[in-house]
């Protein structure tokens, strides 16, 4: 048997790693924690847009030396990148050279990914374009819906959009981020609203289900290939509209009596004599 000294030792060991293993429970590590401000990275990155000097007032100021890429290629747009302030419209932007052999029309892909660590405090650099003619002057102008897909890698996984080049007159494009779109949002099936200390990863099944847009961030801008054109294709852009149930979608698609509903319908006399 251990002295007096000794088991009192081991008594206090014990009681300190019983207290430890409880202090580690409502520990959640930093990476887990849900940031204290969720507004302010945003709230950041507008202020540092707001304080940039506009290097260019009009579309012919800009440089188109480099050219539309044949495949989205990846161009982040922050703090660093030259702002334009078009149509009273200030943002980061891009400019390009049409590729004047393309067979027309052909589409331009866009992907936008989440800037943020966390997912209640992301948001998206979501792209406004404009195409212009050889004399810098706009064609057509469009602000890109962005749909959510959420694929196998990372490439195949943000908020998607496309715009289709039609006008055999455009010769330039340029991509920014209006004022309209800055203040908008993106849907996003998987919510942020319930993030907390005790769940970190989890998800509500009901909240704002809304990524705000931003001023920066990382866009993806090409001509479309398969890998964004099936993205695209099978992105979710809105909440699915709620349905009558699995019965009543059948009957409204199948138009063959499988469910055996027509004989009664036809002869109701069966019904009442049991047959």
């Amino acid at each position: 048997m251990p002295s007096s000294p000794v088991r009192s030792l081991l008594l206090a060991a014990a009681m300190l790693t019983l207290a430890a293993c409880h202090t580690m429970k409502a520990i959640v590590p930093p990476n887990f924690r849900p940031p204290e401000n969720p507004s302010n990275t945003v709230d950041l990155a507008r202020k540092a847009l707001d304080n940039a000097t506009p290097c260019c007032g009009s579309f012919a100021d800009l440089s188109y030396q480099d050219m539309l890429p044949w495949q989205p290629q990846r161009f982040s747009l922050d703090k660093d990148s030259p702002v334009a302030n078009l149509n009273g419209d200030r943002s980061y932007f891009l400019a390009f050279r049409l590729p004047a052999g393309a067979q027309m029309p052909y589409t331009v892909a866009m992907k936008a990914e989440l800037n943020g660590r966390w997912l209640s405090s992301s948001y998206l650099f979501a792209p406004t374009v404009v195409l212009l003619d050889d004399a810098f002057q706009p064609l057509h102008a469009e602000d890109i819906q962005l749909c959510e897909y959420m694929g196998w890698t990372s490439e195949t996984t943000g908020a998607f959009g496309k715009f289709k080049v039609e006008d055999d007159k455009a010769r330039y494009m340029v991509v920014y981020s209006s004022t309209k779109q800055q203040k908008s949002q993106t849907y996003w099936e998987q919510s942020p609203s319930n993030f907390s200390a005790e769940a970190p990863v989890k998800m509500a099944a009901a909240g704002s289900f809304k990524i705000p847009h931003g001023p920066d961030g990382v866009l993806f801008v090409g001509m479309q290939n398969d890998t964004y054109k099936k993205a695209i294709g099978n992105a979710v852009c809105d909440k699915a509209q709620p349905g009558n149930g699995v019965i009543s979608t059948i009957r409204q698609v199948v138009t063959t009596d499988i469910l055996g509903e027509g004989k009664d319908k036809k002869d109701p006399s069966k019904k009442e004599n049991g047959s």
